[in-house]
C-alpha cells in the first residue's frame, strides 16, 4: 500500500488556500490535505494533532505569522517539509527561511505547474528519507542481535592494544557500553582445557565453557559488565563501578558448586583510564597462567589485598576472619605459596599503587597516602623511603631533585 503525505495548508485568506487546494491533483502525488488553517496557532495544533508531513504556509498569518509558525515546527517536527507560499519578495524574508531550513520558498500567486514540481520534488525527498530510515533502522536491529559479538570483538583488539584513544571513546558510545575504562578486569581459566580433544569432547567441552560464562553473567547480572570468550579460550569480564571482591569468588565457588570444575580467576583494579586496559589484561592474563597451582585461599587472598589497598584497616586477622581460616594458617599459606609475608606483600603492593599515583596525579602526598591505605602522611612516606630509597616528595621530583639532595 502506497504511503498517503499528509498535507496542511495554512493562509489567512480562504481564496488562497481554495485555489491551492485546486491547483494541485493531490491524490497523483499520493497526498492528501488533511486540514487548513487560517492562524499559525491553529496551524501548529493541527500539524501536531495530525503528525503532518508538509506544511505550506503563508508569512503573513494573525496570531502567530508564518516565521514563528515554522520555527515551532521545526522544533516539534522536525522531519516536516516546509513550503513557504508568500507574497514577500525580499530577502530578509528569504535569508531567515534558508536558515530554517525551509523546502521551497514560492511567490504568490502560486502556479499550479511550478507548485506541483516543487510538490513532487517534495514528496521524492519525503520518500528517499523514508527509506534511509527504513534501511537505518533495519540495520540498527542487526547491530542489535549482534551487540554481543560486536562488543567481544572490540573489547579484545582493546584490550590487545590494538585500537587508538579516540577509536575506543568512539566505539564505546557505539556499542552502548560507558564512555570510561572499567573499573575491574577479571579472566578466567579453566586449566583442564586441553585443545587435544575428540570433536565429540570439544563440543562438551564449548558447553562447559559457555556454562562458566553463564554462571558469571548471572551473578554480575546487577553491575555494568561485558563478559566475553578470547581464541584461546580464557573468559574475559568487564565491570563498570564498584564491585565486592566477594561476587567475583562467588563465581569460582559457584563453577565448582555446580559443574565440578575448578577454575582460576584474577581479577585486576583498572587504574589510569581507557589506556590501562591492555596493561591490566596482560597482567590478568599471566597471573591465571602462572596461578594454576596457587591454593584456593592464597588466591582469594591474594585477589582481596589487590582490590582492598585502600582500606587502612586490613589486617592478617581481618582477613582470615573473611576468608573463614585461621590467621596462622592463612600467613603459613600467604608465605609458602606468593613468597613473602603478609606485611610484607601489602606494602610491596601499595608502594606500588603510591607509585603509579604519584607518576599518573597531581594529588597531594597526603591523599596518596590514604589512597593506598595508609592513616598518616608520616607513615606513608617512612614505608615509601623504607621500599624506594627516598621519600615520596622527592621520588615525585625526579632524579635530579635526588641529587640535590645528596649533596
Amino acid at each position: 500500500m502506497e504511503k498517503v503525505w499528509k498535507v496542511i495548508i495554512a493562509d489567512d485568506e480562504p481564496i488562497i488556500r481554495e485555489g491551492i487546494r485546486n491547483a494541485v491533483d493531490w491524490s497523483a502525488l499520493h497526498m492528501e490535505v488533511t486540514a487548513e488553517a487560517e492562524d499559525g496557532e491553529e496551524a501548529m495544533e493541527l500539524a501536531l494533532r495530525h503528525q503532518i508531513h508538509i506544511l505550506l504556509v503563508d508569512l503573513n498569518m494573525p496570531i502567530m505569522n508564518g516565521m514563528e509558525l515554522i520555527k515551532e515546527v521545526r522544533k516539534l517536527l522536525p522531519e516536516c517539509r516546509i513550503i513557504i507560499i508568500t507574497g514577500h519578495d525580499e530577502f530578509g524574508y528569504a535569508q531567515e527561511a534558508i536558515r530554517l531550513q525551509v523546502d521551497d520558498y514560492i511567490l504568490k500567486p502560486a502556479q499550479p505547474k511550478q507548485l506541483h514540481s516543487v510538490l513532487s520534488r517534495t514528496v521524492k525527498q519525503l520518500e528517499n528519507s523514508m527509506h534511509q530510515s527504513r534501511h537505518l533502522k533495519l540495520a540498527s536491529e542487526q547491530i542489535m542481535k549482534n551487540l554481543h559479538m560486536l562488543r567481544e570483538r572490540f573489547c579484545l583488539e582493546w584490550m590487545e592494544g590494538h585500537l587508538s584513544y579516540e577509536e575506543i571513546r568512539e566505539q564505546l558510545q557505539f556499542l552502548r557500553l560507558p564512555d570510561n575504562a572499567p573499573d575491574i578486569l577479571a579472566v578466567i581459566r579453566w586449566p583442564e582445557l586441553s585443545p587435544n580433544q575428540s570433536l565429540m569432547k570439544e563440543r562438551d567441552r564449548q558447553l562447559l565453557l559457555y556454562a562458566i560464562e553463564n554462571i558469571a553473567g548471572e551473578l554480575l547480572e546487577a553491575y555494568p559488565s561485558v563478559i566475553f570468550r578470547s581464541y584461546s579460550d580464557l573468559i574475559f569480564i568487564m565491570v563498570w563501578g564498584p564491585c565486592p571482591l566477594e561476587v567475583l569468588t562467588r563465581i569460582e565457588q559457584s563453577v565448582q558448586g555446580y559443574l565440578k570444575l575448578s577454575v582460576v580467576l584474577h581479577s585486576e583494579k583498572v587504574s589510569g583510564g581507557l589506556a590501562a586496559v591492555p596493561a591490566a589484561y596482560k597482567t590478568c592474563k599471566t597471573a591465571v597462567y602462572q596461578g594454576t597451582q596457587i591454593s584456593p585461599v592464597a588466591k582469594r587472598a591474594k585477589q582481596y589485598i589487590q582490590t582492598h589497598l585502600h582500606d587502612a584497616s586490613l589486617t592478617l586477622e581481618s582477613l582470615a576472619e573473611l576468608l573463614n581460616v585461621s590467621p596462622v594458617y592463612l600467613s603459613r599459606v600467604i608465605k609458602n605459596e606468593l613468597g613473602v609475608s603478609f606485611v610484607a606483600f601489602v606494602t610491596q603492593l601499595r608502594i606500588q599503587r603510591a607509585i603509579q599515583l604519584l607518576n599518573s596525579t597531581d594529588w597531594p602526598i597526603h591523599k596518596i597516602a590514604e589512597q593506598v591505605g595508609y592513616e598518616s602522611q608520616h607513615y606513608f612516606s617512612t614505608a615509601f623511603k623504607k621500599v624506594v630509597g627516598v621519600p615520596p616528595i622527592q621520588y615525585r621530583k625526579g632524579p635530579a631533585a635526588g641529587a640535590e639532595g645528596t649533596d
